[in-house]
């Protein structure tokens, strides 16, 4: 409506006769090549040189309907086709009844044109006709013709203007292929109008941030802009959108602009309305589409099957199979029946995780896989859990069903009953979640994004990756007989998985370390006297036949003396540290190479110093990053290769879930560890995402050098 309201008014001027007298901008058409072979793409600039003081259009001339973008009516010969204008970033000029986005001194169109394959050598000339509007205090349409010459030959020759062409791309706006992007409706709408929000990140906190929206047909997006939230990484914007028929817009394109100092940044986006996660793609490409829902979920299905074999849980899967060698000689029925709860245990502590992430994104916090370490409480809880398995499994004490005081979910992992079955998929769960795997991460990645169903789906077919071999194996009977048969080697086996169950727990002992520093010995003593209570309460409560009573009050003496001195005393276990200690969460950081935190500040600085940049997302909880990926960085040929090229290596720590590193972890669609980040030099380029490790020790040297190759 604006536009043909515009459009009229200039109509009237021109037959006034006034556009003879648009004499304040220039307007000239230069081309990129002097001499261009057939079939190539030759660029073509239509020069725009205002007079001080006076401004043309942008494509979206903004507010109050008097602008008229500039346009261009070409008269080319056949075998040249033109297409679309690639328009520099623009001023926003607010005025007190109307906000419009112009062009001051000088702007430069440029143009694609392409040529036939078929195209004669010779000379051809390039014409056209450009048309546009010139404001000062009062606005004059203009009109002029434009012509150049363009040479058809066996070779390709630059122009004398060529080298103006490097510096007006520069003022374009730039790929948003590392930008994410969010649009959301943040009320109903009032009438016609109705509040949208504009959410992004950045790597630094820029001085002001804006969004120029692009023309459109059926609504409008009004020039005031509402800055809700500007901080380091993170960028919220409130704009009015004005609807004049129709549906509501389902894509918002336009600029994401960023201002610091002088310095101006935009990111030409498309963004779908309503989408929780996307990827903001340049101006006149294809959106991003969405990832399909059934190649996730396989994601996640294999994912889960991977965690089979971390490290911690290899413990869980040898009792497992002590289980099939002792449901042998049982009924195949009750065989698939057990095989049935242990995955029951298993998907009900994924549908647990689910609960937990959907509650966190309700209440506004951030939600990462393996977001349990993150609780010091957990780290103490599992600590002990997995330490009373392992003494049970020692000999140290049994339970029974009939088992009272001590009938707890770690002596209940080691049954191998129905109970057994089910706290063995629980205890499988808890210690196979602190890092991801291959398929998973990407997985995740989706799955947090999506709503409540979709996340309870994608944990839910993670749960059935991890449960799917045990489940299978004993719904398959005849696969038992490949099993050793039942006998006293059982025994054995048992007692030698008890000590790859205490490194786990040394091992769980030794994360309280990012909660408690130096007071984690603390830790250690309790440990001790939960140790003590249990070898009373086997040998002189369960084995012994005398004085009962009084072995029953000395455990429960030992347990409230653990909990009361080195618990509550001394780790002070519920009043965790509030920063990590000093600097030594860089402690667990690649060897061999000088390494700093990680900060967006920290990346733009490199970036701009124009030195290529490692990031490495790790946790000191996450095993695939200390047994895979760490070893890969502290390799000779990589410590080496980053000291040739005068790299940055920065160390995101993930240990305590920083939001920030939540936030940047979801910018490359990931939910959790590891994650390895290479960005070239050449600060216009994307960062080069690794693959993900496997989750047990092997070569990933090479995949990083082969990242650090192309820098």
């Amino acid at each position: 409506m604006k536009r043909t309201l515009a459009l009229l008014i200039a109509g009237l001027s021109g037959l006034a006769g006034q556009e003879a007298l648009a004499a304040h901008t220039r307007t000239t058409l230069l081309l990129e090549q002097a001499t261009a072979k057939p079939g190539e793409k030759v660029w073509a600039a239509v020069r725009l040189q205002m007079d001080p003081e006076w401004h043309t259009y942008w494509k979206n001339a903004g507010e109050g309907g008097l602008g008229i973008p500039t346009k261009i009516v070409w008269k080319l010969p056949p075998g040249v086709t033109a297409g679309p204008i690639e328009w520099p970033v623009p001023e926003k000029l607010p005025a007190a009844d109307a906000t419009t986005y112009v062009f001051h001194d000088e702007a430069a169109l440029l143009i694609p044109l392409t040529l036939a394959n078929d195209l004669k050598p010779g000379t051809i000339e390039l014409t056209g006709e450009v048309r546009w509007m010139e404001c000062k205090t009062a606005c004059i349409p203009g009109k002029t013709n434009i012509s150049a010459q363009l040479k058809i030959g066996g070779t390709s020759v630059p122009s004398s203007d060529g080298p103006l062409f490097n510096a007006w791309r520069n003022r374009l706006p730039q790929s948003a292929s590392e930008l994410k992007a969010t649009a959301s409706w943040e009320k109903s709408a009032e009438g016609d109008k109705r509040p949208l929000l504009l959410e992004w990140t950045s790597a630094s906190k820029p001085d002001s941030a804006d969004f120029y929206p692009a023309p459109a047909e059926n609504f409008d997006v009004a020039g005031a802009t509402d800055t809700v939230e500007l901080t380091s990484g993170k960028i919220r914007l409130r704009k009015t959108v004005q609807k004049f028929e129709g549906d509501w817009p389902k894509e918002i394109a336009g600029l994401l602009v960023m201002k610091t100092g002088t310095n101006t940044v935009a990111m030409d986006a498309k963004i779908p309305v309503g989408a929780r996660e996307t990827d903001a793609a340049p101006s006149g490409g294809p959106s991003a589409s969405a990832p399909s829902l059934a190649l996730m979920l396989l994601y996640a299905f294999l994912g889960g099957m991977i965690l089979n074999i971390m490290p911690c849980v290899l413990p869980v899967i040898a009792l497992k199979i002590l289980g099939f060698v002792n449901q042998a000689k049982e009924s195949p029925a009750r065989v698939r029946q057990l095989g049935l709860v242990y995955g029951a245990g298993v998907l009900a502590s994924f549908l647990l995780l689910a609960t937990i992430v959907i509650g966190l994104k309700a209440a506004g916090h951030k939600a990462g896989w393996g977001i349990q370490f993150s609780n010091p409480l957990f780290i103490v809880a599992l600590t002990a859990l997995v330490t009373l398995v392992a003494l049970n499994l020692f000999g140290v004490f049994e339970v029974t069903l009939g088992g009272r005081a001590m009938n707890t979910a770690s002596g209940l992992a080691s049954q191998q009953g129905s109970s057994g079955a089910f706290f063995n998929g629980v205890l499988a769960t808890a210690l196979a979640t602190p890092c991801t795997a291959p398929f998973l991460g990407v997985a995740l990645g989706f799955a947090f994004a999506q709503p409540s169903a979709i996340i309870v789906l994608m944990f839910l077919a993670v749960g059935l990756g991890l449960a799917a071999p045990y489940v299978v194996l004993s719904w398959q009977p005849a696969w038992l007989k490949f099993l050793p048969k039942p006998g006293a080697w059982m025994e054995r086996f048992k007692v030698a998985m008890g000590f790859p169950m205490l490194a786990t727990a040394f091992w769980l002992a030794s994360l309280a370390t990012s909660f408690y520093g130096d007071r984690t010995w603390w830790l250690g003593v309790f440990l001790v006297f939960l140790g003590a209570a249990a070898w009373v309460f086997g040998e002189f409560f369960q084995r012994g036949s005398k004085q009962r009573g009084v072995a029953i009050f000395a455990t429960l003496l030992l347990l409230i003396a653990g909990f009361a001195w080195p618990l509550e005393a001394g780790l002070r276990w519920r009043a965790p540290e509030l920063e990590a200690t000093g600097g030594k969460f860089l402690a667990h950081a690649p060897e061999g190479y000088p390494w700093q935190p990680w900060s967006p500040d920290a990346v733009a600085k490199a970036r701009a110093e124009g030195r290529p940049v490692i990031v490495d997302f790790t946790a000191k909880w996450c095993q695939t990053c200390n047994i895979s990926v760490k070893p890969g960085l502290e390799a000779k040929a990589v410590v080496e290769k980053l000291a040739q090229l005068n790299a940055v290596a920065l160390l995101a720590d993930y240990t305590r879930f920083p939001p920030e590193i939540t936030d940047e972890l979801e910018r490359f669609d990931r939910r959790g560890v590891p994650l390895v980040l290479v960005y070239p030099s050449d600060a216009a380029q994307p960062p080069i995402i690794l693959p993900e490790p496997l989750p047990f020790p092997a070569p990933y040297s090479p995949v990083v050098l082969g990242a650090l190759e192309k820098m």
